[in-house]
Order: structure tokens, then sequence, then C-alpha cells
């Protein structure tokens, strides 16, 4: 076999030094020393790094992007790929970091994965043939001595274990096959194509790629430049991962040649120092390669099965690089995360603006009498004109029982009641208007949440009537507890509070004109002052519940908003809380 490196001796990188000849820095988060490679995690290591990249497994599959934004398809998947390799390899690895390598072989069509598989296991693990794909099910082959931890272990573990291949069971199903033929201690994964024609097939591929300790990449001397191959070396690269390359069907006559510029294109690329095979072109029997052609592979694995040092330090380096591909891969979910958030606080900002409008019109309205309009003017005009106003404020000598409330004083009660209901109702209504147009002016998406959301809630005028009702109520117990008639009159007289209460009421609504009855009447009573503080007190409560009114109103958006997946504004700070909590335990 010609592999275009000495088979003698470890690499630079191998042993521990840097190309060039300097000492390499050890891996991030493990300890190093003799024969530490043997061992695993120390106990107190392994269980603050679990804790904290538990927690980011949590923080992660909470993520949700409902927002049709540029680059949320992406984010799904890159939150998809993050949850099945912590759930698939990097928690059960760290629990478990001396269990036997997984070796996952990949590779494009036709570059014969599954041929190699068969070849080295001595057993028709894998289907082969001329049509593709044929591979859909994964497929693993171990020494029967490990069956029991890949089929119970937590590797994999959101896989089922199968016996054999079923219809259906591509996604999510595991065949496990023992073979007495691979040294134990080490495992082999046959995938579906990285190119395959079915969908389904590349993400099977990448996630058998996503749980792997080493990767052991297929092509050919036919096919080794094309795009494919080099987007899976670049992914390994990316990763960290441990990786070897099996250059197959190499013709005898110009081996030299294509090696050579393949060694030349792996250095370019970086990756010159990588294990390589050559498979020459062969006569496949029975599934199954020469073996002769397969000689040196098999010496790869045994060595990688007898020294468990050289085994564990390859599975060290791929899941350090998987942990230090998070200091990428999670950032970038985080600024999709951020888009989306943003979004959201645009569409919370357009509720907050129409329903503080609202609010700000039912302040001016106070102010400039336009509460006091159709049937409370008319009801306040009767109630003047009848006599009642003075029959309510009637003097009576102190002890003498009040006589009921005259008819005219209750409707005028429930007239100002009405009054205030239909106002407030109107304004939660243009508040609710115009939410609705500035999400359908912004996206399609925000159309579609607004589809319900135009008009109030069905609640409203009830929630409306309780709350001026109790209100009112309150208004009555301030003149009746704060409202002390002036020396003069009240050694004479004393006033019914809750007549003087509904002329209160008109005072306060009936804008600038100080010198109307209303006013006259209250301050003649009352004094100034305690119109002033009893009228400011009034119109903060009233104030303060209408606003709880418009609260529960506006709480509807935020709940359209959660239940389309869009984030909150705090999703993105427990993203990156998570990510640096993890560091801190690395």
């Amino acid at each position: 076999m010609a592999d275009g490196r000495s088979r003698d001796g470890e690499s630079a990188e191998e042993a521990g030094q840097a190309p060039g000849g300097e000492v390499a820095e050890p891996a991030v988060g493990w300890p190093v020393g003799e024969g530490v490679a043997e061992e695993e995690l120390p106990a107190e290591v392994a269980e603050a790094l679990t804790a904290a990249l538990a927690n980011l497994r949590d923080t992660v599959a909470g993520l949700r992007f409902g927002l049709d934004l540029p680059g949320a398809e992406e984010a799904k998947k890159t939150r998809a790929a993050l949850l099945a390799q912590l759930d698939n390899y990097v928690l059960p690895r760290i629990r478990t970091s001396t269990a036997p390598a997984l070796i996952v072989v990949a590779g494009s069509t036709g570059a014969g994965k599954s041929t190699l598989v068969n070849s080295l296991a001595e057993k028709n693990v894998s289907r082969t043939g001329v049509r593709r794909p044929t591979t859909g099910t994964p497929v693993l082959a171990c020494h029967p001595d490990d069956h029991k931890w890949f089929a119970e272990g937590e590797l994999l573990g959101s896989l089922q274990r199968l016996d054999r291949p079923a219809p259906g069971t591509a996604e999510h199903g595991l065949v496990i096959v023992p073979t007495a033929k691979l040294p134990q201690g080490v495992a082999l994964l046959d995938t579906p194509d990285i190119d395959s024609v079915v969908e389904e097939h590349h993400e099977i591929a990448h996630r058998m790629l996503d749980a792997a300790d080493l990767w052991i990449f297929v092509t050919t001397a036919a096919r080794y430049a094309d795009a494919p191959a080099w987007s899976l070396l670049r992914l390994a690269k990316e990763r960290g991962a441990r990786l070897a390359i099996v250059l197959s069907r190499v013709p005898q006559r110009s081996a030299d040649v294509v090696l050579k510029h393949f060694v030349r294109m792996l250095t370019e690329y970086g990756l010159g120092e990588i294990d390589r095979f050559v498979i020459h072109e062969s006569k496949v029997a029975d599934g199954r390669l020469p073996d002769s052609e397969v000689t040196e592979l098999r010496l790869w694995l045994a060595e990688l099965s007898v020294d468990e040092k050289r085994r564990a330090r390859a599975v060290r380096e791929t899941l350090d690089g998987v942990l230090n591909s998070f200091r990428t891969r999670v950032p970038a979910l985080a600024k999709h995360l951020e888009a989306q958030v943003a979004f959201r606080a645009e569409l919370r900002g357009d509720v907050e603006a129409a329903f503080l409008g609202a609010l700000a019109d039912l302040d001016k309205a106070s102010k400039n009498g336009s509460l006091l309009h159709g049937e409370v003017l008319a009801r306040w005009q009767d109630f003047v004109g009848s006599g009642d106003l003075m029959r309510s404020l009637r003097l009576r000598r102190r002890g003498r029982a009040a006589r009921q409330a005259p008819e005219r004083v209750l409707a005028f009660k429930a007239a100002i009641r009405a009054g205030l209901e239909s106002v407030i109702v109107a304004a939660a209504n243009r508040a609710c208007e115009e939410v609705a147009a500035r999400w359908r002016h912004r996206s399609p998406l925000g159309a579609k949440l607004a589809e319900n959301l135009a008009r109030p809630s069905d609640d409203l005028v009830r929630h409306t009537g309780r709350a001026i009702a109790s209100w009112q109520d309150h208004l009555m117990e301030l003149v009746r507890t704060e409202g002390v008639a002036k020396r003069s009159v009240s050694k004479i007289v004393s006033f019914d509070p809750d007549a003087l209460a509904l002329i209160f009421m008109v005072a306060m609504f009936s804008g600038g004109n100080g010198d109307g009855v209303p006013h006259r009447l209250v301050n003649a009573v009352l004094g100034a002052e305690s119109l002033r503080g009893i009228g400011a007190k009034a119109l903060s409560d009233l104030r303060a519940r209408v606003g709880m009114l418009f609260d529960e109103e506006a709480l509807r958006y935020a709940q359209a908003l959660d239940s389309a997946g869009i984030p909150d504004e705090s999703a993105a700070t427990r993203l990156y809380q998570a990510t640096y909590n993890f560091e801190v335990a690395r």
C-alpha cells in the first residue's frame, strides 16, 4: 500500500508536538500527565461539565424560531444538529470517556463504504450493490464483547436498536451486528451517502458523523476532487475530528500520479497529516474486497484496539473539537435568535404604542370635557332641571335618616358608568385596529398573527363595567372619608356623600369649565383644596384601572407571539449565559 506517509512512527501531532517541533497545547478541559489518557475524566470534572452541557442542551431545546426571517431555516437545522450531537454523542462520551471508539465510515455515492465495512468485518453486515442508494439504515459492526455497550449504551441513544434493516426505520433505527473479526474497542458504522439523492439520507449521514469518535472518509480516484468530498473534509476540519481517508478504486498504472495529486490537495487544504489508505482497483467477490487491499487499514484498527492510550487520545481530540465548535456554532445560533427577538420587540412596541396612545386619548378626554356627552349630558341636565339636584343634597338635621336616593340619581350614576365604559371600549377598539394595521404592514406573518386580534376580547365590556363600578364606589368612599365640609356649613347641615360624589364626577370631567354648577357646588361644600386632592386621587385610580384593562388586552398579543414560537427578549441572554457556564466548567 502506498499512503503518502510513514507508518513506522507517530506524526508530530500524535507525539504531542505541533508541526515545526513546538510542543502542542493539551486539549481544553482534560487533565494531562502520564497515563491520564487511559482514565476517565475525574468525577468532579465530569460532573461539572455534564451539568453545564445539560443546561446548554435544555436552553437550546427551548429555542423557537417562529418568524420566517432570513436564516430561520438554517437556525432550526443548527438547533436540531446541536441537540442531536449533545444527546447522541457529547453527553454520553463525557460520562464514559474510555468506552469503545465509534468510527464512522462516510463518503459519497458509490465510493464503496459498505464494501469496505464488509471486508474489514469479514462478514456481509451491510448491503452492497449497483443501485443507489444502497445503505439507508445505519449499520454498526463491533466485536461481540462490545455489543452490549453499543446496544444498551447512551451513544446514539435516540436510535432504535435493530437486528436487521426494516421498512421505515432508516431515520430512527440502528442495526448492530457483532463480528469477532473486528478488534475489541473499536466499532465501524456504515452510513448513507453524503450526496444521496434521498434527502433524508443526508441528514442521517451527518447525524452519524456528529456522533463519531473518528471519521473514515471513503472516496474514489475518479471523484476525490468533487465538491461533496471536500465539503465533508471541511466539516471534519472545522469540528477538529480525528480523520482518516481511504482513496479507493485507484488504477495500478496511475496510482503514483493520482496519490501525489491527492496528497497535494490535502496539504494545500491543511490536511496533509491525516492517515491515508489506498485501495486499488480489484475484483469484489460476495460484497468484499481482497484481503490484501485492506490489510493496512485492518492493522490501523488493530493498533487503535490494543493501544488504549492512542485510542483515548483520538477520542479526546474529536470530543474537544466538538466542544470547541460550540464556540462558533452557539453564537451563530444566538445571532439568528437575536434577529427573531428584535422583530418580536418591534411587534411588542407596536402593541405598547397603540395602547399607550389609547390611554393618552382618555387622559385628554378626561380634561377637555369630551367625556360628558350624549346620555351623560342629558341625564345631568335632567338631574339639574328637575330639582333632584337640591333634593339629593337637601339639608337635613343631624341624626335624621336619609331617604332613599331618587330614581334620577340612580339613572344618572348608571349613565356616567355607561358613558365611561363606551369611551374606554372605543379607545381599546382603536388600539387593537392600530396594532393589527401595524403588524400587517410589517410582514405576512404579522398579518397572520393579527387575524383574530383586530378587535378587543369578548370579555372587555364586562371587565370594563366592573372596573368603572368599582371606581365609582372608590370615589364615593373618598368623598365620604376625605371630603370634610367647610366648618361653617358642616355645623348646620350634612350632605349625602353618594349624590355629592356623582356631582364630583361631573366636575372632574367638565374640562376647563371651573365656573360651572358642579365646580361651584363641590367647591362650596368641600373646599378647593379637597376638590383638588380628591380629584387627583380619583383620576389616578381611574387611569390605573383602565391601564390594567389595557394590559390584559395587550397580553393577548404576547400570547400570540409565544404560540407562534417567537422567542422573548430573555432567550438570547439565557443562551449566552448557558454558553458561558459551559466554558467555565471546561
